[in-house]
């Protein structure tokens, strides 16, 4: 016997459940990178035995992680070819009513979100909508929700209308022996999606809150964030620049002295080479004026100059990049003059930032360039529209590739992964994507999300975890009847949905529905398609999926904005997806 008290053991299924819990929970704090958590995760998982070193890193080899990889890289390529603008452009009615308008730009949303990221079809669409709204006089927060729960809505109908889908066709084959096929969600997918759609035309948008975002109205009237620079010889007291801008409305946030933020008051003085962090109305160089201050960026004076507010859009190959990127990359053709509502929070100068997702900027240049270089870029127009022209050869090609290869494996069984490769491949080796754009098009936190977590999720199968979990379940659900255990399954991973990201609640949510049909003696299917749509149902919150949190700086939105339509609309996706699979599995 040892002088140490032996420790006792601590099953497979306890380490695994307790793993996820604080997997999950980082998930849902958004304190660390979704994708660092996951990675994290996994090397938790190795370290107490729960996944083998030699399959630690098989995740990443998985077809529907290179599915994900494949599918970003021939959207992209649709997207840069402008064949959706030309769609959206070609069906869009004019002189129809507001309602008309509105509820056609929601149907190509969602349409669009079934074939490319659903980032993409918000990208596409939605200065469409800005458009629409101003030109009725209407704020733009009245169509940017619905059109955010719209692309939505659309990724549930295919299998690469998002990657969680793809996620379960995953659990699909490796518990069935088949994967899904492409359209074998369309059925319940479509029927959510035209009542989410009905609810949306019909009621939805009126249910919008009608405040004005405090600038998306009018583009002259927008909030710009930027930089004043005091000459030489400026040595005023504080209080007098105070004034003297406020007169001409005009609000200093913040003064920065030699790359630190100074606090000034009454008498001290501002000095030469001081940088002024205000916000305005007006151009910057008009706000300059009243002090003889200096705006360091050149004013383009030209026929074809134009200036665009935009919002960086999640997936956009500027994140994580300086300000001074757009500068660089255009060789100086465009700039960025101003920035948005994080500048005006954090009070730092542009030089002193780096770009993230839902950032908005200003953007001056030649209105050719500045339009392709919004296409490029993911960004998204708040304020006029420019549109880059289309290239119709190309866009033509590049839909006719990506259709072949949906052809080939809807009808005729080839894997989602070889055909969606080879249609990426076809697409670089045709040029309709340049080539230095070919890995920036690919999401990597969501591939290493992907790869790292399928082999957590499979941990938690295996060690027995999820059996424990879907015997929970079924026992909450052993009295009900099928159509009640699909809305509740369904609504499970909805709540999941709102605080994890639809990958996480796919990866984990799907083995404990397959094991809970089991259990229940009800048709796999079933329980796994009510996962697939509960978890791209987060329409109560803007953190559950990215295009929520897009609109909210544009649409002027509160966190119980949203709550205020999708919570009725939550309701009838649960119903309808429940009425829809116990119909087609019940018999």
């Amino acid at each position: 016997m040892g002088l140490l008290p032996e420790l006792p053991t601590i099953s497979p299924a306890v380490l695994s459940a307790g793993l996820l819990l604080i997997t999950l929970a980082l998930f849902a704090s958004d304190k660390v990178r979704h994708d660092l958590v996951a990675v994290l995760s996994l090397l938790a998982a190795v370290l107490l035995g729960l996944v083998r070193p030699g399959e630690a890193f098989a995740g990443f080899g998985d077809s529907a992680v290179i599915t994900v990889a494949a599918v970003l890289v021939i959207g992209r390529a649709v997207e840069l070819s402008g064949a959706a603008t030309m769609l959206v452009r070609a069906l869009m009615p004019r002189g129809a009513p507001l309602p008309v308008r509105i509820a056609v730009v929601l149907v190509l949303g969602a349409a669009l979100s079934a074939f490319m990221n659903n980032i993409a079809a918000l990208a596409i669409t939605m200065p469409v909508m800005i458009r629409i709204c101003r030109d009725g006089r209407m704020s733009p927060a009245i169509g940017l929700m619905p059109l955010s729960f719209a692309t939505i809505l659309g990724g549930m109908t295919t299998l690469i209308g998002t990657p969680a889908n793809l996620i379960l066709s995953s659990v699909r084959e490796e518990q069935l022996g088949a994967p899904f096929q492409f359209f074998d969600m369309t059925l319940v997918g479509g029927a959510v999606t035209l009542v989410g759609l009905a609810y949306l035309m019909i009621a939805g948008w009126r249910l919008a809150p009608k405040r004005d975002s405090g600038a998306a109205m009018d583009e002259d009237a927008s909030l710009r964030v930027f930089e004043l620079w005091a000459p030489l010889n400026f040595n005023r007291r504080y209080e007098d620049v105070q004034q003297a801008l406020r007169e001409a409305e005009v609000s200093l946030l913040a003064v920065w002295r030699d790359h630190a933020r100074v606090v000034l008051a009454g008498d001290d003085l501002v000095q030469p080479g001081d940088c002024l962090i205000v916000s305005a109305r007006t151009d910057p160089w008009v706000a300059a004026k009243p002090l003889d201050l200096r705006f360091e960026a050149r004013r383009m004076n030209t026929d074809d100059a134009a200036t665009a507010r935009l919002v960086v859009g999640d997936g956009s190959p500027l994140i994580g990049f300086s300000y001074g990127v757009v500068d660089a990359q255009t060789d100086g053709e465009l700039q960025v003059i101003a920035g948005g509502d994080r500048m005006a929070r954090e009070r730092r100068p542009l030089r002193a930032m780096t770009l993230r997702a839902g950032d908005q900027i200003v953007v001056q240049g030649p209105a050719g360039v500045l339009a392709e270089y919004i296409r490029y870029g993911r960004l998204l127009q708040l304020d006029r529209r420019l549109t880059a022209p289309p290239k119709p050869r190309r866009a033509v090609v590049s839909v006719l590739v990506y259709a072949a290869a949906v052809v080939a494996t809807a009808a005729f069984g080839v894997p989602a992964a070889l055909s969606f490769v080879a249609a990426a491949g076809l697409m670089i080796v045709l040029r309709l994507l340049p080539a230095d754009e070919v890995y920036r098009s690919i999401d990597w936190p969501v591939i290493v999300l992907l790869g790292a977590m399928i082999p957590v999720g499979k941990s938690f199968g295996d060690s027995g975890a999820s059996e424990i979990a879907a015997a929970w379940l079924s026992h909450a659900m052993g009295d009900m009847t099928l159509f009640w255990a699909l809305a509740a399954m369904t609504l499970a991973t909805a709540i999941f949905s709102m605080f994890l990201n639809n990958v996480a609640t796919a990866i984990v949510m799907g083995p404990v529905a397959m094991q809970a049909a089991v259990a229940l003696g009800a048709p796999p299917d079933a329980f796994l398609l009510a996962v697939l749509i509960g978890a791209s149902s987060d329409f109560l919150t803007p953190i559950g999926h990215q295009n929520n949190l897009l609109v909210m700086g544009p649409g002027g939105y509160r966190f119980l904005d949203y709550p205020r339509i999708g919570l009725l609309m939550m309701v009838l996706v649960v119903l309808t997806t429940a009425f829809v699979l116990s119909r087609v599995y019940g018999g």
